[in-house]
């Protein structure tokens, strides 16, 4: 009766939950996911309605998907229902061009014929994805969706965490994790503070439909201006990312419909023929962010809240899931040797795993776009020469294909073959 850990073991059973996490877009989900495999009950407070993320139309945005990660939403019972709607990437093409020269390939090319892991990767759509891991959530016991509800406070104890909704109820936990993007709350709320800088660019982003087939082959053509991304979705379609200077960005986002085409068009070639809008337009701004500490006192950071970098590479969302995927792991290890899977060991171990490696990316994709968005004839020649060096020597081609499709370095359970 006198057992001074009583306290505490009923401090425990009076949680919610194991895990609240705060941030219902992608990386949110999938950690409730990953995390009902070890037994670890969760709460996903998402401050936008079920039906916004459950909306089935196409509208334009898309993801573009590394092996890991596919692998990842295999191992969490998804890709069954995804693949009929994904496409493989089954080459790359990277072109250092200018306007008017985009049909024109001069640079790398990637083929994943070249590598028996097969696709470098998938492209699909978000409409998909959300609705997967939705109805996944829906179906796992351990893991709860709280639609349309926004935490305002959090506060922790020895034993807990504890957050303030906008309805004015609270929920307890053992561990709190932001999932909820570069702007996060949970993390300014932590006092932890942020590094980073803007490009002046904005990513303009949308589907276009196309006359003839892409046959799987993604290109990354390398204007003046910014990276253009054009990424092959099932069908005759392709997804778009366009880097243009902010204003110039937000002129061509202000036109007409046919105006945004005319002025795409001499960018984009002719290789695929004619071309129209297939679904919505977005502008993002760019920059690079990195949360100066993954955790704090029974807190961790993953996706958009620890890291958000440049689309040069179209690492954002597989980083995150790496992020989801490591954070899985360490919980699970600390669940299955009995330790409390906030202490600050526990979190310190999945802060050493990601921090380097995102900032190493974060560093990587940074570069290179200082490095390929301009137009000086010196800089040119050097990454054009760089390109035709890697191009020409089939083991160094085919350690990048590796790396593009994330199967390489200290791999997450959940991401291994």
């Amino acid at each position: 009766m006198d057992n001074p850990a009583a306290g505490r073991i009923f401090a425990v059973m009076e949680h919610d939950c194991d895990i609240l996490i705060v941030g219902g877009g992608l990386n949110g989900p999938a950690l409730a996911l990953a995390c009902a495999r070890a037994g670890l009950s969760s709460i996903v407070v998402d401050a936008l309605p079920e039906a916004a993320r459950q909306a089935g139309d196409f509208d334009g945005r898309s993801y573009a998907l590394a092996l890991s990660s596919v692998r990842m939403l295999a191992r969490l019972g998804l890709w069954e229902t995804l693949e009929p709607n994904a496409q493989a990437m089954r080459e790359i093409k990277v072109t250092d061009g200018r306007v008017g020269e985009a049909k024109v390939f001069l640079g790398l090319h990637f083929d994943s014929a070249e590598i028996e892991e097969g696709p470098m990767g998938q492209m699909l759509e978000d409409r998909h994805l959300r609705r997967a891991l939705l109805e996944a959530m829906d179906a796992a016991p351990l893991a709860a969706h709280r639609a349309s509800s926004t935490v305002i406070a959090q506060q922790m104890t020895q034993d807990s965490v504890t957050v303030t909704l906008d309805n004015g109820k609270t929920l307890s936990a053992r561990l709190l994790i932001g999932a909820d993007g570069r702007q996060s709350g949970t993390a300014a709320r932590a006092g932890i503070r942020r590094t980073g800088w803007r490009y002046g660019q904005t990513a303009l982003v949308c589907a276009i439909a196309h006359e003839r087939p892409h046959g799987g082959v993604a290109h990354q053509f390398f204007m003046p201006a910014g990276p253009l991304a054009i990424l092959p979705l099932p069908g005759n379609r392709s997804s778009i990312v366009w880097s243009e200077s902010d204003q110039r960005a937000r002129a061509i986002h202000a036109l007409p419909d046919e105006d945004y085409l005319k002025v795409l068009r001499p960018r984009f070639g002719d290789f695929l023929g004619e071309i129209s809008l297939a679904g919505q337009r977005f502008t993002y701004p760019l920059g690079l962010t990195l949360a100066n500490a993954f955790v704090a006192e029974r807190l961790a950071l993953v996706g958009d809240a620890a890291h958000g970098m440049h689309p040069i590479a179209g690492q954002g969302l597989n980083a995150g899931l790496r992020d989801v995927a490591a954070l899985a792991d360490v919980l699970t290890q600390a669940k299955a040797r009995g330790e409390d899977i906030a202490a600050p060991l526990v979190l310190e171990r999945y802060q050493q795993w990601r921090r380097f490696d995102t900032a190493s990316l974060a560093g990587a994709t940074d570069l290179f776009n200082r490095l390929f968005s301009n137009d000086n004839p010196l800089l040119r020649l050097g990454r054009d020469l760089g390109m035709a060096a890697v191009n020409a020597l089939p083991g160094l081609r085919r350690n990048f294909m590796r790396e593009a499709a994330g199967i390489t370095g200290d791999l997450p359970e959940l991401m291994r073959h």
